[in-house]
């Protein structure tokens, strides 16, 4: 049975995500936490919270927490703040503050 569970604009960049969301992609739910858990990531801090987020909803559907696995993990981009920084000669600059949807489904196996 398939248990799913989503982030959506999470306050880091999509590239940086899908360096840490590639790491656990495919593993069993305890291997990927123990993954996350020393990974010096900003991301997997985030990552780590949505996978135990996933493994409550296993467990409110009775679901065997144990054998769960991570099927699919898709990290996309949301919208983007834009801020401006003044610079020289009466310029701006526009800073670009990315968010993420993070998406993760895991399955029995």
């Amino acid at each position: 049975m398939e248990v799913k569970a989503k982030l959506r604009f999470a306050r880091v960049g999509p590239r940086k995500v899908r360096l840490v969301a590639d790491l656990i992609r495919g593993k069993g739910s305890e291997d990927a936490l123990n993954t996350l858990t020393f990974t010096k990531k900003a991301a997997a801090k985030i990552l780590m919270k949505l996978l135990k987020s996933a493994l409550a909803n296993a467990n409110q559907k009775k679901v065997d927490v144990d054998r769960l696995y991570i099927k699919q993990i898709t990290v996309d981009q949301g919208p983007t703040m834009k801020r401006f920084m003044p610079r020289a000669l009466g310029r701006a600059t526009t800073i670009r503050k990315r968010t993420s949807h993070i998406n993760i489904v895991l399955d029995e196996g």
